[in-house]
C-alpha cells in the first residue's frame, strides 16, 4: 500500500504544467465568442426580430411565438456556424448543479433523409422528465411531466458543441422545480418595490436592477492524490487526516506568487470564461495552502448566477486538463480556512444610480439612508431565513471556523456609517447634505495618488457587511447556487420596501410633506432595527450571548435552521412578493432535509468503510510489527533491560489498541444510529436524527483515526496525508 501511495505522490509532484494554447488575439476580440449576445443577434436576426427581442428583454415582456420562430432560425444558424450539432434547455434543478438534455438539429425530410431544423416551439418550451429530479413530493414518479421554458433575459451559449438555452423548470401543475424560477420572481418583486421608492427621488426611474458579484473560492489538489483518497472522491472532503505541521500559520500563501502549474490552469480557465461571456477579472491565492479565488466584474443577478454555475462546471473540466481536481466543498480540510462564495449584492436604477452609494447632495444621501435602513429592516426581520438560505450539510462545517462568518446573521456597517446612524434621529433632511461616505486621505507620498476611503473597514467575522456601495453576504458557501441566497435577500428586501412605500404613501395622501415623511419613516426603521448591527468579533462567546438577548436566530443545527422557510413570517413574505407558494416552500424544505440526510449518510458510509477496511487493518499490521519487535527484544535482553528498551513500543501498542477499540465501537454505534434514522418517515425528523445521532459518532471516529495516523509508520499509512495534499509542486 505504501509503495502505491508514494508512487502516486511522486507522479503527482512530477507533473509538468499543461501547455495553454493562448489565443493570438486580445480578450476583447474573442470575448463572448460562444454567446448569442446582442452583437450576434443583430448579425443573425432580421432587423424587426432583433428590435422586438431586445425590447422584450429590456422591458421584461413576453415574446410572441411568431417572433420566436424567427429567433430560433437565427440562433440555429449561428450555432451551426460555430460547430454546434445539438441544442439543449439548460436549467438549475434543486441539486445545486445544472441539467441539460441534448437534441440534434434534425428532422425527417419526408424523402428518406433528414434536414436540420429548429423552431420557436422547440426554443421556447421543452418537456424534460421531471420525476428523477428533487421535487419534495410535488410530483410522483409516475407523474413525470415537467416543462422548461426559455429565459430571454440570459443569453444562449455554446458549450462543447451544444447550443445551451437558459430556461426555468416547472412542474406540470405549475410549481417551480428549480432555482431560476423563484429567482426571477424575486428580482421582479424587488424591481417593482424598489422602483416605487426610487421614484420619490427621481421620477424618471423605470426599473431597479439587482446586481451580484460573487467571489468563488476553491481548492486544487493533484488528480493522482485525489484518486488515492476515496473520501475526497465520494464526498468532496477529507473525512480524516491529521493536520500538517505547516499549513496556513505563516500566512505566506495569501496573495503570494501563484504556482506555475496553477497559473497555467487559471489562464486556461479565464480564456474559456471569456469565450462564454463570463467576465472573469480577479485571481489570487487565498489564505489556505492550495486555496484560490476567482472573481468577475459585477453583472445583473440572474445572468451573474448563470455565469457562476457555468463557471463551476468549467473549472472541473479545465482542471482535469491540468491534472488537477477542483474541490468546491466548503470545508475539504479540517483546521484550515474553508471556501466561501461571497455574494456582493447591490441595487441600481436604469438611470445609472447605485442605491447603496451615498452622494454629494442632501437628496442623494437621504435616498442612500432610506435604502440602507430598509436593508437593516429586511435582514433583521428575516435573519433566520437568510441563514437558512445559505445553510447546507457542507456549509455547516465552514461557518464559524477559520475566518468564516458565524451561524448568526448580523450586519457590519463600520464605525463611520454606524456613527452617522446614531445621529440621524437629530438630523433634518437638509443636514444630510454633507454626509458623503467617502473622504480623501492624503498619504504625503508623491508616487501614490490620493486614495478615497470607503466608509467601512472589513470585518471577516461578519456574515453580512456594508462595503462601500454594496452589501457583501459572506456566509454563502462555495458549492452553493447563489440563487438560494439571492432569492431570500431580494424577496425580503422587496417585501420591506413595499411596507415602507405603503406607509409613506398613506401619510403623504393625508397631506404630509414627502421628504419629511421619508425622513421620519427612515428614522423609525433605524431605531427599530439597529439590533441587527454588530461591528465586533462574531466568534466571541459574548456575541453569541448578546445575539440571543437581541432575539437573533442562534440555531446551529442545519435541519432545524431550515424551519425558518416555513415560519409564518417567511410564508407571508414569500406569498406577498409572489416568490413562493406555501406548497412550493413545503416541497423545497422536504428537498433540503432529504439532501442533508443523504449527504451525511454517504459520508458515514464512506467513513465506516475507510475505518474498518483501510485504517484498522494497517494499524493492526503495524501493531503486529511492534509486538514482534518486543518479543525479539525480550528474547535478547534481561528482564530489566527489556522493560526499559521496549517501554515506548509497549506504550504505542497500548495506544493503538485503545484507538482501534474506540473506532470499532463508534463505527458500530454509528451504523446502528443510521439504521434507526433510516426508519423515520418524516424527512425533517430523519435529518435531525442524522445531525444529532450520526454526526457525533463521525467526529469521534475521525479523532481516533487522526491519532492513529501519528502512531502508525508513515510508510504504511494507506492514504495521502495533509502535508502531501496541501502543497502543489
Amino acid at each position: 500500500m505504501s509503495t502505491l501511495r508514494f508512487k502516486v505522490v511522486d507522479e503527482a509532484f512530477n507533473r509538468k504544467a499543461h501547455h495553454v494554447d493562448i489565443p493570438a488575439e486580445r480578450p476583447e476580440v474573442y470575448y463572448g465568442k460562444y454567446v448569442f449576445n446582442r452583437q450576434k443577434m443583430f448579425e443573425y436576426l432580421p432587423k424587426k426580430t432583433f428590435e422586438v427581442l431586445v425590447n422584450a428583454i429590456d422591458n421584461k415582456e413576453s415574446l410572441p411565438l411568431d417572433v420566436a420562430d424567427s429567433v430560433a432560425q437565427g440562433m440555429m444558424r449561428w450555432a451551426i456556424d460555430n460547430g454546434a450539432r445539438h441544442y439543449s434547455h439548460w436549467f438549475h434543478p434543486l441539486t445545486d448543479g445544472t441539467a441539460e438534455k441534448h437534441d440534434a438539429f434534425v428532422q425527417h425530410d419526408g424523402k428518406g433523409g433528414m434536414v436540420e431544423e429548429f423552431n420557436g416551439k422547440l426554443l421556447v418550451q421543452q418537456e424534460p422528465d421531471a420525476s428523477s429530479f428533487p421535487n419534495g413530493g410535488i410530483r410522483n414518479t409516475f407523474e413525470a411531466r415537467g416543462y422548461s421554458a426559455w429565459d430571454i433575459s440570459s443569453p444562449a451559449f455554446i458549450l462543447d458543441k451544444t447550443l445551451c438555452i437558459p430556461t426555468i423548470f416547472i412542474s406540470y401543475t405549475g410549481e417551480s422545480l428549480d432555482y431560476k424560477t423563484p429567482l426571477l420572481r424575486a428580482l421582479n418583486a424587488v424591481d417593482r418595490a424598489a422602483t416605487v421608492v426610487a421614484r420619490y427621488f427621481d421620477p424618471s426611474v423605470r426599473h431597479v436592477m439587482s446586481y451580484l458579484g460573487w467571489e468563488q473560492e476553491y481548492f486544487l489538489v493533484d488528480e493522482a492524490l485525489y484518486s488515492a483518497r476515496p473520501d475526497l472522491m465520494l464526498t468532496g472532503r477529507t473525512l480524516m487526516g491529521h493536520e500538517s505541521a505547516k499549513n496556513q500559520q505563516l500566512e505566506d500563501h495569501y496573495f503570494g506568487a501563484i504556482p506555475s502549474r496553477v497559473e497555467a490552469f487559471m489562464l486556461d480557465l479565464e480564456i474559456e470564461c471569456h469565450k462564454l461571456g463570463i467576465p472573469a477579472k480577479t485571481r489570487h491565492n487565498e489564505v489556505a495552502p492550495n486555496q484560490f479565488e476567482l472573481a468577475p466584474i459585477f453583472e445583473e443577478t440572474n445572468l451573474s448566477n448563470d455565469h457562476n454555475l457555468l463557471l463551476m462546471g468549467l473549472m472541473t473540466e479545465v482542471a482535469r486538463r491540468h491534472n488537477f481536481r477542483v474541490l468546491l466543498h466548503e470545508k475539504p480540510f479540517s483546521g484550515i480556512n474553508g471556501s466561501g462564495k461571497h455574494n456582493n449584492w447591490s441595487l441600481g436604477t436604469d438611470t445609472g444610480k447605485l442605491l447603496f452609494a451615498p452622494g454629494k447632495t442632501a437628496e442623494d444621501n437621504l435616498q442612500f439612508f432610506v435604502f440602507v435602513a430598509n436593508v437593516l429592516a429586511a435582514v433583521h426581520n428575516h435573519n433566520g431565513l437568510l441563514k437558512a438560505s445559505i445553510m447546507s450539510a457542507t456549509n455547516a462545517h465552514r461557518l464559524g471556523a477559520n475566518e468564516a462568518p458565524p451561524a448568526i446573521i448580523s450586519i457590519f456597517l463600520g464605525s463611520q456609517l454606524s456613527g452617522i446612524l446614531d445621529k440621524i434621529e437629530e438630523m433634518s433632511a437638509e443636514d444630510l447634505i454633507n454626509l458623503s461616505a467617502k473622504e480623501g486621505m492624503k498619504l504625503n507620498l508623491t508616487q501614490i495618488p490620493e486614495i478615497m476611503l470607503d466608509s467601512t473597514d472589513r470585518n471577516r467575522t461578519s456574515p453580512f457587511a456594508f462595503t462601500g456601495n454594496r452589501f457583501e453576504f459572506r456566509a454563502v458557501g462555495s458549492s452553493a447556487n447563489c440563487a438560494s441566497a439571492m432569492i431570500a435577500l431580494n424577496a425580503a428586501m422587496a417585501a420591506q420596501l413595499q411596507d415602507f412605500a405603503a406607509k409613506v404613501d398613506a401619510r403623504v395622501a393625508s397631506g404630509e410633506q414627502l421628504k419629511r415623511v421619508i425622513l421620519d419613516e427612515t428614522k423609525a426603521l433605524i431605531s427599530a432595527h439597529r439590533t441587527i448591527c454588530f461591528d465586533g468579533n462574531g466568534y466571541s462567546d459574548e456575541w453569541k450571548e448578546e445575539a440571543a438577548r437581541r432575539g437573533l436566530d442562534c440555531e446551529t443545527s442545519a435541519p432545524k435552521i431550515f424551519d425558518s422557510y416555513l415560519s409564518p413570517e417567511s410564508v407571508a413574505m414569500f406569498g406577498k412578493t409572489g416568490v413562493f407558494s406555501p406548497v412550493e416552500l413545503a416541497a423545497r424544505n422536504e428537498v433540503k432535509w432529504e439532501m442533508y440526510t443523504k449527504k451525511i449518510q454517504i459520508e458515514a458510509r464512506v467513513l465506516g468503510d475507510l475505518a474498518i477496511n483501510h485504517v484498522i487493518p494497517v494499524a493492526t499490521r503495524y501493531q503486529s510489527l511492534l509486538l514482534d519487535n518486543v518479543f525479539k527484544i525480550k528474547s535478547l535482553f534481561s528482564s530489566e533491560k527489556w522493560t526499559a528498551i521496549a517501554a515506548q513500543d509497549m506504550v504505542a501498542i497500548e495506544n493503538i489498541s485503545e484507538h482501534i477499540a474506540v473506532i470499532r465501537e463508534e463505527v458500530r454505534q454509528m451504523v446502528d444510529a443510521r439504521k434507526t434514522a433510516n426508519r423515520i418517515d418524516s424527512e425533517r425528523e430523519k435529518a435531525v436524527a442524522y445531525h444529532d445521532n450520526v454526526l457525533p459518532h463521525m467526529v469521534k471516529i475521525r479523532y481516533h483515526i487522526d491519532k492513529l495516523e501519528l502512531h502508525v509508520d508513515d510508510e504504511m499509512w494507506p492514504l495521502p496525508k495533509y502535508r502531501e495534499l496541501l502543497f502543489i509542486r
